[in-house]
C-alpha cells in the first residue's frame, strides 16, 4: 500500500466515530451486554471512538439489511445524532448487506470479520505475520469487489476499510487479488517447511513444547512474561499478542521446555484468518501439553472455553493432546468468588486457579505442568564410567536423577526416571 494511503486511512480510522450494533438473535449463550463491550473493544483496538453500543432484537435476518426496514431507519437516525462515520455490525454481512446498509446509514460499514482483519493488519509484527494477514484479507475481499477502484491498495475490505473509490476494473481487480494470493500461498508453503525443520531440530533435542491458547485477554501473554521473564507485549487490550513467541523455561525435575505464546482466538474467528495462520497455529498442533488460559472472571468465560476448544478441533488438534486449564484473574475476583474458585480446582487435577498479575498459584501450575509431561516416564537404573561427565550431564538435564552410587571398577550408578523414548536415545549414545 502506498504511504500516503496508509497516513490517510490511519488518521481518519483513529478519529472514527463508530456505532457497534449486535444483532441479537436470542438463545444465545453469551451475555449481550459482555458481546457488546468485546465488540467495542475490537473497535477501540484500531483508535476507533465508539460513540454507541446497541442490541437489535433480529427475529429473522434479512437478506437485503439483515435487520427490518423499521430497525435501519433507527439506526440511521442514531448514526445522525452520534455524527457517526463508522458502523460496526457484529456479525456476518454479505457484500449486498454491506452496500445496503452503508446507502441507508450514509456511513461505512463492517462486519465482524472486517472488524478482526483490521485489527490483525495493524498488529502482525513480522513479516510472517504480515503474510498470513494479507492472505487472509485478500480471501475475504475478493467477493466483495462490489464497487469499483482504481489500484488494489483500494479494495473493498477489511484490511483498509476506509479506502476510497477509483475507477471501473472489477474483473482487473479480481486477477490481481487470485495473483497475489497465490504467490502469498507460495511464501507461507516455504514458510511452513522452514517451521517444520526447526520443529523437527526441537524434537530430535528432547524438549517438551508448551503451547499457551486461550481467548483474547485472558492473560497468556502476562502468564508468558511471569514464567519466562520475557518482555512480551501484554496490556488489557484484544489482541495484544499477534506473532508466536518462544521461550525456554525450568520446571521441576525437568531441565528445560519449550513455552510457545500464541495469537488469542476469539469468537466467529474468520475462517480465513485460521485458514492463514495455519503455518503459526502449527505449534499448537505438534505442542506435547496445552496451557488453555482461561480468564475465569469474565461473565463469558465457559462461553469462551467452549469457543476455543472449537478453534483448536478446527486446527486439527488431537483430543488425546494434554491440556491443563489455568484459571487466570482470581485477582478480579471478589473473596468469596476467589475461595469457591479455588476450591473447584483443587478437585479437578486438569485444572489451576491462578493470578498471572500477582503470581498466586503459578508453582502450583507449574509443578501441574511438570507432572503432566512426565506422566508415564519410567524408572531406570544407568552405569556410567565415573569419567562420563557428559552422559551424566545428558541424565540430569532430560530426565529426573533420583540417586546415585558407586558401582565399583571406576563406574557410578544413577536411578533416573525419563521418558522411555529417551531412554532409548540415551542408550544409542551409549552404544
Amino acid at each position: 500500500m502506498s504511504a500516503g494511503f496508509d497516513r490517510d486511512r490511519d488518521e481518519f480510522a483513529r478519529g472514527a466515530r463508530a456505532l457497534v450494533v449486535l444483532p441479537d438473535r436470542g438463545g444465545a449463550s453469551r451475555d449481550v451486554h459482555a458481546r457488546l463491550a468485546e465488540t467495542a473493544g475490537l473497535a477501540e483496538a484500531i483508535g476507533v471512538i465508539v460513540a454507541d453500543k446497541l442490541a437489535v432484537k433480529l427475529r429473522q435476518p434479512r437478506p437485503a439489511t439483515l435487520m427490518g426496514s423499521g430497525q435501519v431507519e433507527a439506526l440511521a437516525t442514531a448514526v445522525a445524532q452520534e455524527d457517526a462515520q463508522l458502523v460496526v455490525v457484529d456479525a456476518s454481512l454479505s457484500p449486498v448487506q454491506q452496500r445496503n446498509l452503508e446507502t441507508a446509514l450514509k456511513a461505512k460499514v463492517i462486519d465482524r470479520t472486517g472488524l478482526i482483519l483490521e485489527i490483525f493488519g495493524e498488529r502482525a509484527a513480522t513479516a510472517e505475520g504480515r503474510l498470513q494477514v494479507e492472505l487472509a484479507h485478500l480471501d475475504y475481499q475478493a467477493g466483495r469487489l462490489v464497487r469499483s477502484w482504481t489500484h488494489l491498495e483500494r479494495q473493498r475490505g477489511g484490511f483498509g476499510f476506509l479506502g476510497g473509490p477509483g475507477e471501473t476494473q472489477i474483473e482487473a481487480d479480481r486477477r490481481l487479488i487470485r495473483d497475489r494470493m497465490a504467490k502469498l500461498r507460495r511464501e507461507l508453503d516455504q514458510v511452513t517447511c522452514t517451521r517444520g525443520l526447526h520443529r523437527d531440530r526441537r524434537q530430535r533435542a528432547p524438549w517438551p513444547v508448551i503451547a499457551l491458547v486461550g481467548y483474547t485477554n485472558a492473560g497468556k501473554s502476562t502468564l508468558f512474561n511471569r514464567l519466562t521473564g520475557a518482555g512480551v507485549m501484554a496490556e488489557n487490550l484484544l489482541f495484544a499478542t499477534l506473532d508466536p513467541t518462544l521461550r525456554q523455561i525450568a520446571l521441576p525435575g525437568l531441565d528445560k521446555a519449550i513455552l510457545s505464546d500464541t495469537v488469542g482466538f476469539v469468537s466467529e474467528l474468520p475462517t480465513q484468518l485460521v485458514a492463514a495462520f495455519k503455518a503459526t497455529l502449527e505449534e499448537v498442533v505438534s505442542a506435547d501439553l496445552l496451557l488453555h488460559v482461561r480468564d475465569i472472571a469474565h461473565p463469558d468465560s465457559e462461553a469462551q472455553r467452549v469457543d476455543v476448544e472449537a478453534v483448536l478441533t478446527e486446527i486439527g488438534v488431537a483430543e488425546t493432546t494434554p491440556r491443563i486449564e489455568a484459571w487466570n484473574k482470581l485477582d478480579l475476583l471478589d473473596p468469596e468468588a476467589h475461595e469457591a474458585m479455588l476450591a473447584e480446582a483443587a478437585r479437578r487435577e486438569d485444572v489451576v486457579a491462578i493470578s498471572a498479575l500477582s503470581g498466586e498459584g503459578v508453582d502450583v501450575l507449574l509443578a501441574n505442568m511438570a507432572e503432566r509431561l512426565t506422566r508415564g516416564h519410567l524408572l531406570y537404573h544407568v552405569t556410567l564410567p565415573a569419567t562420563d561427565g557428559a552422559g551424566a550431564a545428558w541424565l540430569h538435564a532430560h530426565g529426573e536423577v533420583l540417586g546415585q552410587e558407586d558401582a565399583g571398577e571406576g563406574g557410578v550408578g544413577y536411578d533416573v526416571r525419563l521418558a522411555p523414548r529417551d531412554y532409548e536415545r540415551f542408550m544409542q549414545r551409549s552404544a
